[in-house]
């Protein structure tokens, strides 16, 4: 179970006791906001999408937010496509609903954090189940997650009109 590793990471850093695990599922942004019981922009989304060459780019961006297409080929070089489930679940052991990039042990694997939460003094995250989350600040989350740097290549509501 992905939420196991995850736990086990944490515990090695001495934090498993602040993954939240809930009686409902968390598996959406919406939901996810429900459970923990804070906006929706203020939860971690993690989207994933194909390189080229092989392997996947994890994106933790804000709830609210959408990856802006030109961005994101102007940052990777690349047109964005999002990998289907099973991708998901080869590349990062956690399955939709459930995705984050901790406990990730697949050097096929990038992880960036996304600029669109930096408005937040702190973001939820999922911990690799449909039903837990995980208080971080972003500097944690950026930490945790071995994020390789800060980017933007999001937009968030504000932005769009």
């Amino acid at each position: 179970m992905a939420i196991e590793k995850v736990r086990q990471y944490f515990k090695e850093l001495g934090i498993d006791d602040r993954i939240q695990e809930f009686d409902v599922s968390s598996a959406t942004v919406e939901l996810a906001a429900v459970a923990v019981g804070t906006e929706p922009a203020r939860i971690c989304k993690t989207l994933s999408f194909l390189k080229p060459e092989g392997g996947c780019i994890l994106i933790q961006t804000a709830g609210d937010s959408k990856v802006n297409n030109g961005k994101f080929k102007r940052q990777f070089g690349f047109k964005a496509k999002m990998l289907n489930a099973d991708q998901v679940l080869e590349y990062t052991g956690h399955a939709i609903g459930g995705v984050c990039a901790f406990a990730i042990d697949s050097a096929q694997v990038e992880v960036y954090a996304d600029e669109s939460m930096k408005r937040f003094e702190t973001v939820f995250p999922a911990c690799g189940s449909s039903n837990s989350a995980i208080e971080f600040t972003c500097d944690e989350l950026f930490r945790y997650s071995n994020a390789l740097e800060w980017i933007d290549v999001c937009k968030i509501p504000e932005e769009e009109q």
